[in-house]
C-alpha cells in the first residue's frame, strides 16, 4: 500500500493509536498489517532494534503480571527458564516473536502472534504488539536481526523511552529469555 515514511526500507512502524503496523518497502510504499496494543497503563512508545527471532517461543509471564491476573498459574509449568507457557498453538506468544532492545538491554517488549485473534485492533495487552499468526509469520520471514522498530506514540511521535515506560509499567529489564509481557 502506498505509505509516506522517511524511514528505511525494513524499519517497522507502529502505529499504536490506529492499531497498524507497517513494514516499511521504500518508494513510498509499506505492507499494513491490524495489530492489538498495549492496554491504559501499558503502552509505550520509543525506538528499538529486533534482537532476537523465535518460532512458536515459550512465555515466561512477569511476577507482576502473575500477581494482577493469580488465574495464569493454571496455565505455567517449570520450564528451562522458569515458570512459563511452553510453545505452541496455545501459547499467549503465538506462533512467532521478534523480541526489542535498545542497545544491550531487552526491553521486555515483543511484536508476536496470539491466540487471542479477537484482540486485534484493541488495545487490552500489557504493552507487546499482538499480530495475527499469519501476519506475524509473514513479518518475521520479512525482518531481518538488528532492524529498526519505530513505535509511534498517541501523537504520532516516537517520544517516550521504552526502558521508562517498562519501569513504569513495573517491569525492569532482566537478563535475555527470562520474563517477557505479551
Amino acid at each position: 500500500m502506498s505509505y509516506a515514511s522517511a524511514e528505511k526500507p525494513g524499519t517497522i512502524v507502529v502505529d499504536v493509536q490506529n492499531h497498524f503496523l507497517y513494514s516499511v518497502e521504500g518508494s513510498g510504499r509499506a505492507i499494513r498489517y491490524g495489530i492489538g496494543v498495549g492496554g491504559q497503563g501499558f503502552t509505550w512508545s520509543g525506538v528499538a532494534t529486533v534482537h532476537d527471532k523465535q518460532e512458536w517461543p515459550d512465555w515466561y509471564p512477569p511476577k507482576e503480571m502473575i500477581e494482577r491476573k493469580p488465574e495464569l498459574m493454571r496455565q505455567v509449568s517449570t520450564l528451562q527458564s522458569g515458570l512459563g507457557v511452553p510453545g505452541g498453538p496455545s501459547n499467549p506468544l503465538g506462533a512467532r516473536a521478534l523480541y526489542l532492545w535498545q542497545g544491550n538491554k531487552d526491553t521486555l517488549f515483543r511484536i508476536h502472534g496470539t491466540n487471542e485473534p479477537e484482540t486485534i485492533g484493541r488495545s487490552v495487552s500489557s504493552g507487546c504488539i499482538r499480530m495475527l499468526n499469519q501476519d506475524v509469520i509473514d513479518l518475521y520471514n520479512r525482518t531481518p536481526l538488528g532492524a529498526k522498530v519505530v513505535v509511534l506514540a498517541s501523537g504520532g511521535q516516537a517520544a517516550t523511552p521504552m526502558s521508562a515506560a517498562a519501569s513504569t509499567a513495573g517491569m525492569s529489564p532482566q537478563s535475555p529469555g527470562t520474563r517477557q509481557r505479551r
